[in-house]
């Protein structure tokens, strides 16, 4: 069925232009500008005027917890809410119960996802301090990547070792995603808190506890070893404007991510939102939280993934030591990354450049991530100058909470497109479709 997606304005690899495209059988086949009409004949014509086409999300850097923690979340019901906000792809970690630190693991997240996931996944394979003999086994087609936890945070999967940091460095044969913070720096600032504060201090004191120091030497470590190795290094979540130093002149084999919420939020939020901002690595200052902003417009940090990560109400009660990290994204990742395009922090090309293309590029991802001809037919129809408030009513993530709820967007996410389908319909999601994995070419 040859559809036209007629009259949106396109931004895609760095032009933004009024034009449409024609899909037919899951792909892009026409993409056309200004008046341009298809070369022959269509079967379906959707007006897409006043509207923008994007191409679809791809989300490196998800926690769907799925299996073991489904009571947070699933497959099914995190894939739901990427849909309604314009995520086509994700990625997803390897802290799941079991840990996806085995090939069997891996095997068996893949098929829960083609039976559940709506949108299109891979999974990572979770680096731990003696399973590097496996990365030989993980099909490179398949895989996103390797994912290694090189300080301390949720899942039990610390690496931190010097030899066995060198033997992952040197056997990683996909790209290795790499949380950095120094589990030393982080035990000595607890201690120091506790000591003034009490066994419970409050969540304000969590950027003080996972402080700038302990990222800046984790990251440092990471990318003198990949510089040694020559690895494909992915660094996540930067979280301070000291690590940005080290990502120049890094080498074309380093890449970086930021998140939304490290966008978006800054210390000065913990009074208003408290825990439903805590995360490792810590939401810091507004100082880090401009140069992280500088950094993603100017191209130093290459991708924006979310790092969503789901967990229940009553385990995000407590402190600093005792609240659960971690927090749901994924549906309002996008609108808010729209914010800072209408606040002039970032381009509209920009904003594609890290969500769409770059994730693309690094990861190697086959024939997703623009709007190009013989390309699958993910992309997004953005509605601008359509402002609203997110209300609990909205949330569709299955823990029933978002950092995001009051606040208010000026754009809306009208469709998602998912290999050629409607996943998403202004409100409706499609629970008949099914996403693929996705396919890496490297």
């Amino acid at each position: 069925m040859r559809i036209h997606i007629s009259n949106p304005i396109i931004v895609n690899e760095g032009e933004v232009f009024r034009g449409s495209i024609v899909i037919n059988n899951g792909r892009i086949t026409e993409v056309l500008r200004e008046n341009k009409k298809p070369s022959r004949g269509v079967d379906c014509t959707i007006d897409a005027t006043d509207m923008y086409l994007i191409p679809g999300v791809i989300d490196d850097h998800v926690h769907f917890r799925e299996p073991g923690l489904t009571a947070k979340a699933d497959i099914h019901s995190e894939s739901r809410a990427a849909a309604a906000g314009g995520v086509t792809s994700f990625m997803e970690m390897p802290n799941t119960v079991p840990q996806t630190t085995t090939i069997d693991a891996l095997k068996e997240k893949f098929a829960i996802a083609a039976q559940e996931s709506l949108i299109n996944y891979s999974f990572y394979f979770g680096a731990t301090n003696d399973n590097y003999r496996s990365f030989l086994k993980l099909n490179p087609r398949r895989v996103c990547g390797i994912k290694l936890f090189m300080g301390s945070s949720t899942g039990n999967m610390l690496v931190d070792e010097a030899d066995k940091l060198e033997q992952i460095f040197s056997k990683a044969t996909l790209p290795l995603a790499v949380h950095c913070e120094d589990t030393a720096t982080i035990a000595a600032n607890t201690k120091k808190v506790v000591a003034c504060e009490g066994n419970n201090p409050d969540v304000a004191f969590h950027p003080i506890i996972r402080d700038s120091k302990a990222c800046y030497r984790s990251t440092k470590s990471a990318v003198e070893l990949a510089q040694k190795h020559g690895t494909k290094l992915h660094i996540m979540h930067i979280s301070t404007k000291k690590e940005l130093t080290l990502l120049k002149n890094a080498g074309s084999n380093i890449t970086a991510e930021v998140t939304p919420a490290h966008l978006t939020f800054c210390d000065e939020d913990y009074s208003r939102l408290g825990t439903k901002i805590k995360c490792n690595p810590a939401i810091k200052s507004k100082e880090d939280r401009e140069a992280l902003r500088q950094a993603t417009a100017k191209g130093l940090i290459d991708v924006v993934g979310t790092d969503h990560a789901p967990h229940l109400p009553k385990d995000k009660e407590g402190g600093a030591l005792t609240a659960a990290s971690g927090m749901p994204s994924i549906q309002f990742s996008l609108l808010a990354m729209l914010r800072l395009v209408d606040e002039g922090v970032l381009t509209m090309e920009t904003l594609v450049e890290t969500m769409c293309h770059a994730p693309a590029r690094i990861f190697g991802v086959s024939k997703r991530g623009f709007i190009k001809r013989g390309y699958t037919a993910d992309f997004v129809l953005l509605r601008p100058n359509a402002p609203h408030t997110i209300e609990k009513k909205d949330i569709i993530s299955k823990c029933g909470w978002s950092p995001f709820e009051g606040e208010t967007f000026n754009w809306a996410v009208a469709q998602t497109w998912v290999n050629g389908e409607r996943a998403y319909n202004e409100g409706e999601i499609n629970e008949d479709i099914r996403g693929k994995a996705l396919v890496f070419e490297r």
